[in-house]
């Protein structure tokens, strides 16, 4: 009886401590995608698109960068499902607006544009995480790459964004536009934490460089 009794104490203690750790991790997790995204142009946005992810062990700023890019690549997904369905929609019902069609078939492409780029962005990023540490050209050029296709990518979700009108708009154009301009703001955030992970290999080339 005594025996049993050490040993549901002892699973409980272990328990506790368990959880206790789990804690801990999950709140330095929170406070370095806090204090990561404070460098964004959204950081609340940001802070609420990763902190899902402080649950998880975060492994340095291009995990993070990854993460981001992930979470830009599942909202683009999502804006391009709804805009399918849109003009779907818009092909079945009779309406006399063409050119509002057009500008959403315009924002489809966009957005699709934006999909294919975040797609290559984040496979050149695991092409970067399999180069070597040490600083070199091949690892410029992959960093390069990335930050190539994320621009491309946040352009083009802007671009759909500008396209659509500032006022007096349907509610289903309202709601493109949302989610645009959605995918825009998370693509900014994930493209400003690369340049974070990206901007100590440019440091270290600069330090190279300028050895005699």
């Amino acid at each position: 009886m005594a025996q049993k009794l050490i040993l549901t104490s002892l699973v409980i203690f272990l328990s506790l401590l368990l959880e206790t750790s789990l804690a801990k991790n999950n709140s330095q997790t929170m406070t370095y995608i806090e204090s990561s995204c404070h460098g964004t142009l959204y950081p609340n946005l940001c802070i609420r698109c990763l902190n899902k992810f402080s649950n998880s062990t975060i492994n340095g700023p291009q995990h993070l960068a990854h993460i981001a890019l992930s979470v830009s690549l599942s909202k683009a997904l999502q804006t391009r499902g709804y805009l399918l369905k849109v003009t779907k929609e818009l092909q079945t019902i009779n309406h006399n607006n063409k050119r509002m069609y057009l500008t959403v078939q315009d924002c489809v492409n966009q957005i699709n544009d934006s999909v294919d780029q975040l797609s290559q962005a984040i496979k050149e990023l695991k092409r970067l995480n399999q180069s070597s540490t040490i600083i070199s050209d091949k690892v410029l050029w992959h960093i390069s790459n990335v930050e190539t296709w994320v621009s491309t990518a946040l352009t083009d979700a802007s671009s759909c964004v500008q396209s659509l009108p500032g006022h007096r708009m349907s509610k289903r154009v309202a709601m493109i536009k949302v989610k645009a301009k959605n995918v825009a703001e998370v693509t900014s955030n994930a493209l400003a934490l690369f340049h974070s992970y990206a901007s100590r290999y440019r440091q270290q080339a600069a330090r190279t460089t300028k050895k005699p």
